[in-house]
């Protein structure tokens, strides 16, 4: 894995949140964890985009795929974990944490402007705290390893679509 922008074409995986606000940090966390995963795959570039908002649209540029992670609020209980695989129909409320650029406006301007790659997931949960601190709520911090897990498998789907496509085909 390396942090240059020189691999465009692969898999981004980016990390998004404020970790100085409790459940904000999950996508940090959870890049940490996927880092840890694949840091000998060179096809999958791990970013933490903490709240940069919208100055992350040249990282989209040129990539074959892109998973998010995030905490946004949809209403459902903490620590709800959820995948979306049209990101751009998720509508989140606004006003989570620091970061009012979130991963919707992210991928409105990264689609408005061209540089949205054609396979793109959204891992999110449901936050308990949005407060100042450090670490993660209970509720969050309980679910970590499943989308630990959720987020591997969707990596992997995302660097070998024709397989997974396959064993769906035998199913």
């Amino acid at each position: 894995m390396t942090t240059s922008e020189s691999t465009a074409g692969q898999l981004l995986v980016l990390g998004l949140g404020n970790v100085l606000l409790q459940d904000d940090g999950f996508g940090i966390v959870l890049l940490r964890l996927l880092e840890q995963d694949y840091a000998e795959d060179e096809r999958v570039e791990c970013v933490d985009g903490g709240t940069q908002g919208l100055a992350l649209l040249g990282r989209l540029s040129g990539r074959d795929a892109l998973l998010i992670l995030d905490a946004y609020q949809l209403g459902e209980a903490a620590g709800t974990l959820r995948v979306s695989l049209d990101p751009l129909s998720v509508q989140a409320r606004r006003g989570l944490g620091a970061h009012e650029g979130n991963a919707s406006e992210l991928l409105a301007a990264a689609a408005l402007t061209g540089v949205l790659p054609e396979k793109v997931r959204l891992i999110g949960v449901e936050p308990a705290e949005l407060s100042t601190g450090i670490g993660l709520s209970a509720p969050v911090q309980s679910c970590l390893a499943e989308a630990q897990a959720l987020a591997c498998e969707h990596v992997d789907a995302l660097l070998s679509p024709r397989r997974c496509e396959e064993a769906q085909g035998r199913a």
